[in-house]
C-alpha cells in the first residue's frame, strides 16, 4: 500500500491518544495520530515523523501521522495499514494458494474476524490480524499494551478450529530486519498463554516483516515466532 502526498516533521508532543503536535516547516501542527496505542517508545520528543495528507477537506486535522523514525529503524504505525497490506498479501498468493474468496470483516456466531477465506480445494478459514510496532534490540513484541480483545480473538479462533475451519493469526510487523516475534509477557502474560494455547489447539501463528518506506508499506518476508 503507498500513501500520497507525505511530509517530514518533527514530533512535538501528544496531549492525546487521537492527535499529536509537531513541528512542519517551521511551523506548529496539530495532526492526527493513526494508532491509539501507547506507542511511547515510539513517539519521543524530537522523533522524525511522516505525515499523510488527508483526503477530506472538511476534517479538523489535515495530516495522518503514519510513520516514525526509531534510530535506524523505520516504523509504520498506520493502524489500519495491516489490514489492508495483509490482504495485498493474500491476494497475491503468499497465505494459501489457490485462493478463491477473501472476505474482510466477517462475522461468525458472535465474532466478527478481520478475514474469512476459501480455496479452490475446498478449504476454508478465518484470520485475525494483528499490527506490531514494538521493538526491542531487534526482537519484535506484541501487544505493547493489555488487550483482553486480543485474548477474546485468540480463545474465538480456537472454537473456528474446533469446528473444522482452518485458523490463523497474523503478526504484521510493521518494520523490517527482526531477529523474531515473540507475545509481549511482561506487559500482558495473558495474551502470551492465550497465544499458546491457540497454536496448540492447531491455530497457525505467523509473523510477517514489511517493507518500510515513509510513503509505503508492503508485506515482505516471515520471520521465527517464538512461543
Amino acid at each position: 500500500m503507498e500513501y500520497t502526498t507525505i511530509q517530514e516533521a518533527r514530533f512535538l508532543a501528544r496531549p492525546n491518544r487521537f492527535v499529536a503536535r509537531v513541528a512542519l516547516n517551521g511551523a506548529e501542527e496539530t495532526v492526527h495520530v493513526k494508532n491509539t496505542g501507547r506507542c511511547r517508545e515510539l513517539l519521543v520528543p524530537g522523533a522524525v515523523v511522516y505525515l499523510a495528507q488527508g483526503d477530506n477537506p472538511n476534517r479538523k486535522t489535515r495530516y495522518d501521522l503514519v510513520a516514525v523514525q526509531k534510530g535506524p529503524l523505520l516504523v509504520n504505525m498506520d493502524s489500519q495499514a495491516p489490514n489492508k497490506v495483509f490482504a495485498e498479501w493474500a491476494r497475491a498468493g503468499q497465505f494459501r494458494q489457490g485462493l478463491t474468496l477473501l472476505r474482510p470483516e466477517t462475522f461468525w456466531g458472535n465474532s466478527r474476524f478481520d478475514f474469512y477465506w476459501e480455496a479452490a480445494d475446498g478449504r476454508k478459514g478465518f484470520v485475525e490480524v494483528k499490527g506490531v510496532t514494538l521493538e526491542e534490540n531487534g526482537h519484535a513484541r506484541f501487544p505493547d499494551a493489555p488487550t483482553q480483545r486480543g485474548v477474546k480473538h485468540l480463545e474465538e479462533l480456537l472454537q473456528c478450529r474446533a469446528q473444522g475451519y482452518e485458523a490463523a493469526v497474523c503478526f504484521v510487523l510493521q518494520m523490517s530486519g527482526m531477529v523474531d516475534f515473540a507475545p509481549n509477557d511482561v506487559t500482558h502474560p495473558a495474551f502470551g498463554q492465550a497465544l499458546r494455547r491457540a497454536a496448540a489447539g492447531g491455530v497457525e501463528v505467523l509473523a510477517v516483516e514489511c517493507r518500510v518506506t515513509p510513503g509505503s508499506l508492503v508485506m515482505d518476508k516471515p520471520v521465527p515466532v517464538c512461543l
